[in-house]
This record gives structure tokens, C-alpha cells and sequence, in this order.
């Protein structure tokens, strides 16, 4: 088993990779008394065109494949895994992202018990055309509830703007039309290509020995037998490299008091796997704390303008394959708050030498809430990025942002800030 110890934050994490490819990460923290686990698959919605497992021609699945398996994966032919998991007395859930599909745990005991629940709910696949055919129903409720959600339409549409002939502007769950195709077919071919044991990671964190911890899993993946590992090999590119499909405007009507919206940056540069791509995300959560923190000139001046209020919010998002920052409010003047937002990113350079003096302060206050984290299981956990950033870690984390210097933002500016890569996208209010 192998250990990392990172000094500067007193933490260990103990590694060790089954014989049929399971990464097993465990961080122990002793005095916690909860315990929290992770176990996820490198296989999200936009994974729709694959080589099943024993053919040679690419199939493209329906969208909303990834989370309607991962709605299913819970149900048996003759038990439900949330009634073991309550019975056990913990709690369960799963999530399904772009590029990922997560199953979680939390509890205070019976933490072998749980394990095993957990690895045998995902690693038993169970699908019949009746269980099916319910599902359709339930997730067809949950894709018309977010269809209601301006929020949620708010962000898809600048999707929709950013990436209008790639999967990532497809709702995860899919459409109405899309799901209502799915067969056990299709969830069996997908679960077989990318539920092998080798294409996932179960990170637990908690009160817990890991030697002890690591001994269960073995334990348990020694009951079951799996085929040999394949690389799972998925088709996709983006439609445009360039962004020259990328849609500047559009608008949408809905029963809302006052007009929301969202700025886009799509990131057009090619980003590292590894630890240089971890760097770069971290360079560019920075650059916008700098640019758009509360505490920034940006924010106060928008602010007492009444351009945006506290529902202003900035995120960036990097997955594999694609990489995106938004900006969002509710406003009564929109053009105004897209025209401010975009002119603030279309002059960082500028922006950056202003706020000079606060570089360390405002880099200081992003190390502290991620110092923070580490008395979380949850985020601990959560934060592991698999593939993506070579395995890395929140420590990894921590010890990558205290190494960036401000030259690093300089840098990153006309790499990540291209203006070809801007859209917005606005919800009014319904006209009478």
C-alpha cells in the first residue's frame, strides 16, 4: 500500500489498487465520527458515443443514458439499496455530472457493513424492461421540474450559446424524448464498457484504519469476478475547437419578477491533463476572485450601482474535454451587467496591475476556505479529481495554489480570456 504523507497540513492518504484495477484512496482523521465515501466512474453524459465491451463498431447511446443508469443502479429484483443503507443507518446518494457518475455514503457506523453495500449495489447491475419503463416516468417529472427552474434554464441556455453542437448544452438527465428510449440494452452496454473496476476510484474518508479499511475492500472485491480490463474508448470532440459556433446572444421568456443573466467564457486553449491542468484551474479561480471577489473594487462599484445584488455568482468549471467560466445575476439592468462583466474580463491585464496589492490577501483567504475544507469528510472526498488531474487531491490542492505567483495570472490572461468565447444569455419576464 502506498502512503503520502504531505507535511506542511499533518495529513496521509493510503493508496493501493486492487488486482482488478480499483483505485482505493483512504484518508484516516482520527476523532472525526463520520465517515464518508465516494466511489465514482469515469463516465458522465456526454459519453454517448462508445465501443461496447466485445464489439467493434461505435455505438451512440440515447441522451440521458449516464443518470438514468445511475437512478437504476439503486434498485434490485428484490431489495433497494437505500433500504440496506437505512437499515445500516446511513445515508446514500449519487450524482451524475458531464463526465462522472458519483455513489456516496455517510455514517457513523457499521463502516464495513456500508462498504460492502456500497461496492455491491454498483458492481450487481439489475435492469428489466418493467423497472425501466417506471423510471421513464419518474425521471421524465424531475426533467419537467427543471424545465420550470429559470435558474437551471438560465444555465443550460448559456450552454446552449457555448457549446450549441456538443452534448454539453443536453440537460444530463436528457429530454422527455430522448429518455423515453433508453432499454436495458443500452444500460447494460454502457454499464459493461465503463462500470468496469479499473475505470473507477473509491475514496473514503474518516475515522477509519486504513490498512484494516483497505483489507475489506480486498475482501470483498475477492467474492466477484470480472472480466479483464479494457480501456473504455469514447468518441468525442468538440464540434469546433475554435469556437466559431459559439452563439453571442439569445433570450428567453418566463414567469419571472425581474430578468436574469449569465456571462460565458468558453475556454479555448488545450489544457494538460496531470498536475498542469489542476495549476491552471486554480491559476483561473484566482484571476476571478481577483477580478470579481466581494471584496473587489468591481464587485463594490457594480454593486452600489445596483448593476447586480447578492445573488451574483462566478464559477468556473473545467471537465474533460471543455472548460468554462460564468458570471450571473438577478438584475434590472442586463445589458448593462454583461457589457461591465465583459469589459472587466476584456482588460484582466489591466485589472490585475490595479489589484496588485491584493494579490496575497485575496490568495491568502482562497488557501484559508481550502484549509477549512480539511475538517469536512464530504469535501475532502468530493474534491478527489480521478483521471482528470492525475488523482490529485485537496492537499494537492492546497500545496499547488500556496506555489502560484501573480505572474502566473498575468500569464494565464490571454490564454483563457479570448473575447471569441463570450456569450450571454438573458431570462426576461414574460410579456403580457
Amino acid at each position: 500500500m502506498d502512503e503520502q504523507f504531505y507535511q506542511h497540513l499533518n495529513e496521509t492518504i493510503y493508496s493501493k489498487k486492487m488486482n482488478n484495477g480499483l483505485l482505493v484512496q483512504v484518508l484516516p482523521k482520527v476523532g472525526f465520527h463520520k465517515t464518508y465515501a465516494i466511489l465514482t466512474v469515469d463516465f458522465g453524459s456526454i459519453d454517448r458515443t462508445f465501443m461496447p465491451v466485445g464489439k467493434d463498431e461505435l455505438v451512440t447511446v440515447p441522451d440521458g443514458v449516464a443518470h438514468f443508469l445511475e437512478h437504476k443502479m439503486f434498485e434490485k429484483e428484490d431489495h433497494d439499496a437505500f433500504d440496506l443503507f437505512g437499515q445500516l443507518g446511513a445515508d446514500s446518494n449519487a450524482f451524475t455530472s458531464f463526465t462522472q457518475t458519483s455513489y456516496l455514503l455517510s455514517a457513523t457506523g457499521h463502516i464495513h457493513e456500508n462498504l460492502d453495500v456500497l461496492l455491491d449495489f454498483v458492481q450487481e447491475p439489475y435492469f428489466s424492461a418493467s423497472t425501466v419503463e417506471k423510471e421513464k416516468g419518474i425521471i421524465g417529472q424531475e426533467i419537467k421540474m427543471y424545465d420550470d427552474d429559470p435558474n437551471w434554464r438560465l444555465y443550460f441556455g448559456l450552454l446552449g450559446n457555448l457549446y450549441p453542437k456538443d452534448p454539453m448544452h443536453i440537460d444530463i438527465a436528457g429530454t422527455e424524448e430522448s429518455i423515453a428510449q433508453i432499454s436495458p440494452a443500452d444500460l447494460y452496454a454502457t454499464y459493461g464498457t465503463f462500470y468496469q473496476p479499473s475505470n473507477m476510484n473509491l475514496f473514503i474518508v474518516g475515522n477509519v484504519d486504513p490498512v484494516q479499511t483497505v483489507d475489506w475492500i480486498e475482501q470483498n472485491q475477492a467474492t466477484k469476478r470480472f472480466a479483464a480490463p479494457t480501456s473504455p474508448q469514447v468518441q468525442f470532440e468538440l464540434n469546433d475547437s475554435e469556437g466559431n459556433d459559439v452563439i453571442p446572444f439569445r433570450t428567453l421568456e418566463m414567469d419571472i419578477s425581474r430578468p436574469k443573466v449569465m456571462v460565458g467564457l468558453r475556454g479555448l486553449d488545450q489544457i494538460e491533463s496531470g498536475m498542469d491542468g489542476l495549476q491552471y484551474r486554480l491559476t483561473v479561480e484566482l484571476l476571478l476572485d481577483i477580478l470579481f471577489d466581494d471584496t473587489s473594487d468591481n464587485y463594490l462599484r457594480l454593486y452600489n450601482n445596483e448593476i447586480l445584488d447578492d445573488s451574483f455568482s462566478y464559477n468556473f468549471e473545467m471537465q474533460r474535454g471543455f472548460h468554462f467560466a460564468y458570471f450571473s445575476s438577478d438584475t434590472n439592468q442586463p445589458e448593462r451587467f454583461s457589457d461591465e462583466i465583459i469589459s472587466i474580463l476584456e482588460s484582466a491585464t489591466q485589472q490585475i496591475e490595479t489589484a496588485t496589492s491584493q494579490f496575497e490577501n485575496i490568495k491568502r483567504a482562497m488557501l484559508g476556505r481550502m484549509i477549512g475544507l480539511l475538517d469536512s469528510p464530504e469535501a475532502i472526498a468530493n474534491h478527489y479529481s480521478g483521471k482528470l488531474f492525475g488523482g490529485a487531491n485537496l492537499m494537492d490542492e492546497i500545496t499547488a495554489l500556496a506555489a502560484i505567483k501573480i505572474d502566473d495570472l498575468y500569464q494565464i490572461v490571454p490564454e483563457f480570456v479570448q473575447s471569441q468565447g463570450i456569450s450571454v444569455y438573458q431570462i426576461v419576464p414574460r410579456r403580457d
